[in-house]
């Protein structure tokens, strides 16, 4: 998946929401990768898109490249 200007979405990634909040993509649905705590196994139920950790909000699933449209999510920062 990639963001709206184009970069590859990676876990370990630091988003922005929607302007006031921020996370970290913290699973790669397709590609299997997943920072831990979390695991391939726990999201055995979803086929497609990423997971963010909003901390407040929790693990929030975006399916498809639309979803983070909509929800405004842009990188902050990536992992070295």
């Amino acid at each position: 998946m990639r963001y709206h200007d184009g970069q590859a979405i990676h876990v370990g990634d630091v988003v922005k929401i929607d302007l006031w909040h921020e996370g970290t993509v913290v699973g790669c649905i397709e590609d299997g990768i997943y920072l831990q705590p979390h695991t391939r196994e726990q999201w055995t139920h979803l086929k497609d898109g990423v997971l963010i950790d909003t901390g407040a909000c929790g693990v929030v699933h975006y399916p498809d490249e639309t979803a983070l449209e909509t929800d405004g999510v842009e990188l902050l920062k990536r992992l070295a």
